[in-house]
């Protein structure tokens, strides 16, 4: 089973998406920002992350950017949700590979079908060697 780790500050937010995302047979654990979340990540990688941006102690920019720097060789993809669309907010980044931002409000049938497909491209690399 593909565990994936939302990160985000509304707990309406984490409910709805962790409901929808079990419903579709994912493991799904929460974070409420991102120290949380790198300290979830440290104990066991997930399969996907799910970020917000704007949230207290460490925000999602700073997970990222955090993530990379400590494991740049990581496999898992990030979605990075935010509502922010100005390109200026999206600069920071250009150097993470495979980060995919996602508009808020979040289609939580738009958000299945891209885990499903990153984690089918993930599978497919894997098995031929990529």
């Amino acid at each position: 089973m593909k565990r994936i780790l939302l990160v985000d500050d509304e707990p309406m937010v984490l409910r709805v998406m962790r409901r929808a995302l079990e419903r579709e047979g994912y493991e799904v654990d929460v974070a409420v920002n991102g120290e949380d979340a790198l300290a979830k990540i440290s104990a066991s990688s997930p399969d996907v992350l799910v970020t917000d941006i704007e949230m207290p102690r460490m925000s999602g920019k700073e997970l990222c950017l955090q993530i990379q720097e400590t494991m740049p060789d990581r496999k898992f993809p990030i979605f990075v949700s935010t509502s922010l669309t100005a390109l200026e907010h999206r600069e920071w980044s250009g150097n993470i590979s495979n980060l995919v931002f996602l508009e808020k409000p979040i289609s939580i049938r738009k958000l299945r079908s891209a885990i499903a497909q990153l984690i089918e491209a993930n599978l497919l690399a894997k098995s031929y060697g990529s």
